[in-house]
């Protein structure tokens, strides 16, 4: 911690990032549905099926998801059927790749026996893909080399009274 956040005593994390993302994705179902999404699910009953869990909990999901952005509805229709609804990423949903993978390869690394169930790759290449923390050209950056500092931009929010 750099600067006034040094002394963590002095300061608390109300307005923290991460309490707004876990309002969103910090549930089990909300993250297989992200994961199914990356692979490529879309309709509703395959988001149930493959997760296991029921429509009602599904239904339930989707609608958060897509509420809070990171999924939207797209219509479609089967050849004979009515039109419906699928799911798809948007840039929002798309941009948590990195943070999905980064949590099945951690969970690769200390919880699975035997190894990995699945190899993540570059489809052109087959080179392995590794999610973790890199400065904007590119350098990797280690926990010890993290440096954490109050944003000049930042505002706190007025409260709503």
């Amino acid at each position: 911690m750099e600067g006034p956040l040094a002394d963590l005593s002095s300061w608390k994390t109300d307005h923290c990032s991460l309490v707004k993302a876990l309002e969103i994705v910090g549930t089990k179902s909300a993250l297989l549905i992200l994961r199914e999404a990356f692979y490529g699910t879309t309709r509703f009953s395959a988001f149930a099926e493959r997760i296991g869990i029921t429509e009602t909990a599904a239904a339930r999901q989707l609608r958060h998801l897509t509420e809070a952005g990171l999924l939207e509805k797209q219509p479609y229709r089967d050849a004979g059927g009515r039109t419906r609804d699928e799911y798809v990423l948007t840039e929002m949903g798309r941009d948590l790749l990195p943070v999905v993978i980064g949590l099945m390869q951690w969970a690769d690394k200390h919880l699975q026996d035997g190894g990995p169930p699945l190899l993540y790759v570059d489809h052109e290449t087959g080179a392995p893909v590794r999610a973790g923390l890199r400065t904007d050209d590119g350098h990797p950056v280690e926990l010890e080399e993290l440096g954490v500092r109050l944003h000049p931009a930042w505002r706190r929010p007025r409260s709503s009274s």
